[in-house]
């Protein structure tokens, strides 16, 4: 059995899929341990989420983190499908609008929560924001396929709906800002 510490990471270091050594700091390991916290916190939000819809999207997209964690931790990775993420973000937008006929329409900025899965979802948004900013900025440095930073900027959309519509489907009462 594969034993799950090696001790190579103990000085600040780790290897990159194809055997790079580089610091834990570096702007790739950022980019795609930030999509790992934002995966993890995906699986919290499902757990909490019971609506059935939202959480196949939600869990369909866990699969696609997978797949953007896979491409940035490899340098030299090169998608399979250079379609696929295109594809996927189409879906999230056909999901945006599905989910946008059904809600009230917003004038005004909303405070983040709701029930446990809405306040959930609302937290992976602002986690997807800051993997879209840690993606374009190792896009600055490294080259990458531009398709992820769509796919998360869609994503983080797509959450903030997700959310609105999982706090409409379960009576909980979302929060408008108003300004003292």
């Amino acid at each position: 059995m594969l034993k799950i510490y090696t001790k190579k990471g103990d000085k600040g270091k780790t290897s990159l899929f194809g055997g790079k050594c580089v610091q834990k700091s570096n702007p790739r390991v950022e980019a795609y341990g930030t999509i790992d916290e934002l995966n993890s916190v995906i699986g919290v939000a499902i757990a909490q989420a019971q609506n059935s819809k939202v959480k196949s999207n939600l869990a369909a997209v866990q699969n696609d983190l997978f797949i953007i964690s896979a491409e940035l931790a490899n340098t030299k990775y090169k998608a399979k499908d250079k379609k696929y993420l295109g594809k996927r973000t189409g879906d999230l937008e056909k999901e945006i609008d599905k989910m946008v006929d059904e809600l009230p329409e917003l004038h005004n900025f909303i405070i983040p929560g709701g029930g446990e899965a809405g306040s959930f979802i609302h937290f992976c948004r602002a986690i997807c924001r800051r993997a879209e900013r840690r993606v374009v900025g190792l896009s600055k440095k490294e080259k990458i396929n531009n398709e992820i930073i769509v796919y998360l900027n869609r994503l983080s959309d797509f959450l903030f709906i997700s959310a609105r519509f999982i706090n409409k489907s379960e009576n909980k009462k979302e929060v408008i800002w108003r300004e003292k």
